[in-house]
């Protein structure tokens, strides 16, 4: 089974790894599973998550693929990558949720990317429950050295706290 290239993806270890793009309102924060109006996670071993709050929160690791170990040789064979979010919200609150990853060469360009539409969670119609977003990156040319995953997102009432998207679990796999 291919491991997990992104560090600290649960918030184990707080913020560490991860860096803060954009950190509003009352910023990023790490809380235990289930949390306030919140919801159990449906695999064990994940006990923790990042909450954001009523302005935009993003943040972000770029995987130096050479640095893990992959040879460039391996990389320009184009493997699969896959990438995994876990995203929810709470039940008293809207949220909203988006995601960016690329595929970058040595000097820090875009190969490809995979951004889906933000969504946005409304807990007067939804249940707002744990949902994973994930895609499998192929044929995207030899040059790849790098990954960039960020993610976050926020309320939709704007109130004080962490009431926004919540966010754990998340993984960046290569097949080689």
């Amino acid at each position: 089974m291919a491991r997990n290239l992104l560090k600290n993806p649960s918030g184990e270890d707080e913020l560490k790894f991860w860096e803060l793009i954009e950190n509003g309102g009352s910023q990023w924060k790490v809380e235990d599973m289930p949390g306030d109006c919140g919801h159990d996670f449906c695999s064990e071993g994940v006990t923790k998550y990042f909450a954001t709050s009523f302005e935009l929160c993003l943040k972000r690791q770029v995987i130096d693929l050479l640095a893990e170990g992959f040879s460039s040789g391996q990389l320009d064979a184009q493997p699969p990558v896959t990438v995994q979010d876990w995203y929810c919200g709470r039940t008293d609150c809207g949220c909203t949720y988006q995601m960016t990853v690329c595929l970058l060469d040595e000097k820090d360009e875009v190969i490809q990317e995979f951004r889906p539409d933000s969504v946005t969670l409304d807990p007067d119609c939804d249940d707002c429950s744990w949902k994973q977003v994930s895609h499998t990156f192929s044929d995207y040319g030899p040059g790849m050295r790098f990954i960039s995953f960020e993610h976050g997102g926020q309320d939709t009432k704007f109130w004080d706290g962490w009431f926004g998207v919540r966010v754990t679990g998340s993984s960046v796999t290569i097949e080689v």
